[in-house]
């Protein structure tokens, strides 16, 4: 619900009442009585909160369970999380559906795995060697230029 997520998104930036209320121009009063739900914003200060928050209103005012996860906050504009999988014994997953529907990967399709310090990327392997290939062409063009 949106005032759990209000909660849930201020003390994940260390924001107080105060503070949120001060940046969308409202009462600290008003804001409370949104995180406790006696009252709910506008769409306008929805789309201010989003704003402070670095989310869409749509998870803003979404609450949905992430598989194993439980209720998590909402996202970052333009991130994703779509919950837990196991590893099984020989080393595979499986990606939540709604992943799999989001990026239209079907069974068979292939993925390149990339990593950082932190942790694992899926990628279509059509979708990198695209980029793979961008990338070669601009260094191609830099070698030539003189």
């Amino acid at each position: 619900m949106l005032k759990d997520n209000l909660v849930m998104l201020r003390n994940l930036h260390g924001f107080s009442q105060e503070a949120v209320a001060e940046k969308i121009g409202i009462s600290r009063q008003a804001y409370a009585k949104w995180e406790t739900g006696a009252t709910i914003p506008d769409i306008e200060k929805c789309a201010l909160l989003a704003e402070v928050y670095g989310t869409t209103v749509d998870s803003l005012i979404r609450t949905e369970p992430a598989e194993g996860m439980g209720m998590i906050p909402p996202p970052p504009r333009g991130k994703n999380i779509w919950g837990t999988v196991a590893i099984n014994d020989r080393g595979q997953i499986v990606i939540p559906k709604g992943a799999r529907e989001r990026f239209g990967l079907t069974g068979g399709q292939r993925l390149v795995v990339l990593s950082d310090e932190q942790g694992i990327a899926l990628i279509p392997d059509e979708a990198f060697m695209k980029s793979m290939n961008r990338m070669m062409d601009a260094v191609a063009r830099e070698a030539e230029e003189p």
